[in-house]
């Protein structure tokens, strides 16, 4: 089966380990939820966040979410400085296995974070 990329983003509402957590969970919900991913074909899961979110890893509240998690690769790091860009933003980039078609994925980004990438957010900025 092909490996996909699924891009997504969110804004936290604070730099609290409730908001990152809240946020980061939400994403990755309607990330499986719009495409149809099961947790067994996630290969990785790659999250950044701006330098003014420091208080969880995002990765940490998915994998609360249950013990099927455990064997999902996850990585979490800092997106780099620019001056003017939008704060409290927590990306991923999801790879899996999909029988989908590249131009089929549906990337997720939630409120404000469609501005980021108007291209494909598309019917995600809700």
């Amino acid at each position: 089966m092909p490996v996909r990329a699924i891009r997504g983003a969110v804004q936290a509402e604070s730099n609290s380990r409730t908001a990152i957590g809240g946020a980061s969970r939400q994403m990755i919900i309607e990330i499986l939820k719009r495409n149809n991913v099961s947790i067994d074909e996630i290969i990785a899961v790659f999250f950044t966040v701006t330098s003014d979110l420091n208080a969880d890893f995002p990765a940490r509240a998915v994998r609360e979410q249950g013990s099927e998690w455990s064997n999902v690769a996850f990585q979490c790091t800092m997106e780099m400085e620019v001056p003017g860009s939008m704060r409290r933003v927590i990306r991923v980039l999801m790879l899996c296995e999909t029988a989908k078609a590249q131009a089929d994925i549906s990337h997720v980004f939630l409120g404000e974070t469609a501005r980021l990438r108007p291209d494909l957010a598309g019917e995600s900025a809700q």
